[in-house]
């Protein structure tokens, strides 16, 4: 008796014969298989295609290093950023004993100071140096000023979504507390009298008091908006399936909180930093420029802008360079941050 082919058989050469590929290369034995790609590439992929993000990325890491390695940078071009020079007329003076105005034109730009110098009686100090100097002190307060606000805000944030009830209540109405403050003017109340204070935390003291003092101020307070994203998001993810799956296997709270749940946001941690950095840079930088901030002779950006103010008319040039570093260096930011936003939305077009 004769049998009729095998269900393989008929899946052999129906693959054997698509339509379009008469000679079956699709299922040859050298074919090669379709790659799966992880969320992480197809969110590298999109943010490839995005010129504008790539160009505010290469800028963050520029300044980035520039900031990391600028004492290093200081010593081999020979920059300092607190020499002065002489009042007076003699070689090598770079401003005018009368005004305190650089000698040269377009802010007493040349060779030895690329961005001209920094005018005011007894001053003179390059301004390239000093915009270097000022680079790792804005970089520093806010990368660490926004460590802080995510490690608080999504504690607080993942804890309020996951649990609900009186515990989000509670966290919630923390959160308005926060956020009803007028921050400005308590960063300036709170900051003064710890800025006089001969330790700060008990271990700081000097440059890094001042530091230390900013990055608690603005991390502390600047929490609560990292937390309601979080807090959102995390009320979506504690219905989907694998935190039931989770919890059906016997998991317990805390091993959700970490194992489940924050995992899934990494993404929108990474989009909403980058996006808080450039936030705390202006914030630091507008501390600074009412003297609350950073103190002389520790160079800043929003000091340098302070100290523009009276000569801006006659000076233009040395308001223009704090200026633009600040605005470069939170435009890079934020074009890097719309970019990640894009890239790891997986209903965006891109």
């Amino acid at each position: 008796m004769t049998t009729g082919p095998t269900f393989e058989a008929d899946l052999v050469s129906e693959t054997h014969n698509l339509p379009g590929d008469p000679a079956g290369r699709s299922a040859q034995p050298g074919a090669k298989a379709i790659a799966g790609r992880s969320p992480w590439q197809i969110a590298w992929r999109r943010l490839r295609r995005d010129k504008v993000a790539l160009t505010g990325g290469v800028v963050v890491v520029l300044l980035t290093l520039l900031a990391v390695f600028s004492r290093l940078i200081e010593h081999i071009f020979g920059l300092d950023p607190n020499t002065p020079h002489n009042n007076e007329y003699q070689p090598g003076n770079v401003l005018d004993p009368n005004t305190g105005l650089p000698l040269k034109s377009w802010g007493g730009i040349s060779s030895a100071h690329p961005l001209g110098v920094e005018p005011g009686a007894g001053l003179g100090r390059d301004v390239l140096a000093r915009i270097i100097e000022g680079a790792w002190v804005s970089l520093l307060v806010a990368a660490a000023a926004t460590v802080l606000s995510v490690l608080i805000g999504v504690l607080m944030g993942v804890i309020a979504g996951y649990y609900g009830g009186w515990i989000d209540a509670v966290i919630s109405r923390t959160m308005d507390i926060f956020l009803a403050f007028p921050l400005l003017l308590f960063a300036i109340a709170i900051s003064a009298p710890l800025q006089t204070a001969k330790k700060v935390f008990w271990v700081f003291t000097g440059t890094s008091s001042g530091i230390a003092v900013l990055v608690f101020i603005i991390g502390f307070f600047n929490w609560p908006y990292m937390g309601r994203i979080i807090r959102g998001q995390t009320l979506s993810l504690r219905e989907r399936e694998f935190v039931a799956a989770a919890r059906s296997l016997g998991a317990r709270g805390p091993y959700i909180l970490f194992k489940e749940l924050l995992p899934n946001l990494v993404g929108p941690v990474l989009v909403y930093s980058t996006l808080l950095i450039p936030t705390n840079i202006l914030f630091e930088a507008a501390l600074d420029f009412l003297n609350v901030g950073i103190k002389e002779p520790q160079a800043s950006w929003g000091g340098m802008l302070a100290n523009s103010v009276t000569f801006y008319r006659q000076d233009p040039i040395y308001m223009l360079v704090p200026g633009a570093a600040i605005f470069i260096t939170v435009l890079a930011f934020n074009l890097l941050g719309d970019g990640l936003r894009d890239a790891l939305d997986p209903k965006s077009g891109r």
